[in-house]
């Protein structure tokens, strides 16, 4: 696979996520329905570092573990979603995060490290899939998930009904 089959063009191609929220920089490793393994590079410009101030001390440059858990959510719908990309979310099929259970943060991660994340495909139903995983940072075990829930609808599925006009 080369670095255009994994890099930032392939994954905006594949799901609808952008910045500041797109939290995966490149595939490293995917065999599609089975694994995949992405990586996340974590920098001191990030958003979420915005508002420290000048006297804070390393510990205020933990990267949040919200943001640690959204990144391997997004690798998982990458994977779920590998052979079938929609990154649009205004048509086609759109995937939705469903229950996430079994998550376990063992470590944090700080700016200038890189996030290793490893999602497995548990099981496929339909339009929905399971995936489970790990997340490490420079090697050290960072995150756990034990399950997350994807499941793809179709776009029409999701938008408003117009309200019945009145008799």
């Amino acid at each position: 696979m080369s670095a255009d089959d994994r890099g930032l063009h392939r994954i905006k191609n594949t799901m609808p996520h952008r910045s500041p929220i797109l939290l995966v920089d490149r595939v490293a490793e995917v065999v599609p329905g089975e694994r995949l393994t992405a990586v996340k590079a974590v920098s001191a410009n990030e958003p979420c570092y915005a508002r420290i101030g000048q006297d804070a001390g390393p510990e205020a440059y933990a990267y949040p573990a919200a943001l640690t858990l959204e990144s391997w959510a997004q690798a998982a719908v990458l994977l779920s979603v590998w052979e079938d990309p929609n990154p649009d979310v205004l048509a086609g099929k759109v995937e939705l995060a469903g229950s996430i259970n079994g998550v376990e943060f063992t470590g944090r991660v700080y700016p200038g490290e890189l996030v290793r994340h490893e999602v497995r495909l548990v099981k496929l139903a339909g339009d929905t899939a399971i995936l489970a995983g790990e997340s490490f940072a420079d090697g050290r075990p960072l995150l756990t998930v034990a399950s997350l829930v994807v499941a793809l609808r179709d776009v029409t599925e999701l938008r408003p009904q117009p309200e019945a006009v009145a008799a």
